[in-house]
């Protein structure tokens, strides 16, 4: 599961994003709109898409599955000069982090991130750090397949 620790540079991206907790969960229909218009989007940077999840600073340290957080559905850009109407932008900053691959449905996401935040990050050299949260839906992912692959990108500082 665990891959490595990365650092990323700045990347632009352009999507639709919507305010949603877990028990409120509108995923399908934030990607059903933006897959819509994804053709739309210009100067696209590769093909992967990024399902992204932005938390408040207390979303992990007072946890509940109600409280709402804003999620992504974009494609990395070139520049934001040329946005379609009904989307939005958004410059993930420079950042480190933990990064893992999921394989498997979505349905069976949710062992990799108990994983992630119950074994793996309290046993390393690194916490929380408050960016976005993303997943990378490359080439290999195919939705709800069971041989579908992806990777989720958690960001993590030094303790």
């Amino acid at each position: 599961m665990f891959l490595r620790v990365d650092t990323i540079s700045e990347k632009k991206l352009v999507g639709k994003r919507m305010t949603m907790s877990l028990t409120n969960n509108r995923t399908g229909e934030l990607w059903r709109s933006f897959m819509m218009r994804r053709k739309d989007v210009a100067n696209a940077v590769g093909t992967d898409l990024y399902s992204m999840q932005v938390y408040s600073l207390s979303y992990y340290t007072n946890f509940n599955p109600a409280t709402e957080f804003e999620k992504w559905a974009a494609t990395e850009v070139a520049d934001f000069d040329d946005v379609p109407a009904d989307m939005e932008t958004f410059t993930l900053p420079t950042g480190l982090y933990a990064v893992f691959l999921h394989k498997g449905t979505a349905s069976a996401g949710a062992k990799t991130f108990q994983y992630i935040f119950t074994e793996w990050l309290p046993n390393e050299a690194y916490i929380l750090d408050n960016r976005p949260h993303f997943e990378i839906l490359g080439g290999k992912y195919k939705n709800d397949d069971p041989t579908s692959e992806e990777e989720i990108w958690v960001p993590v500082k030094p303790k």
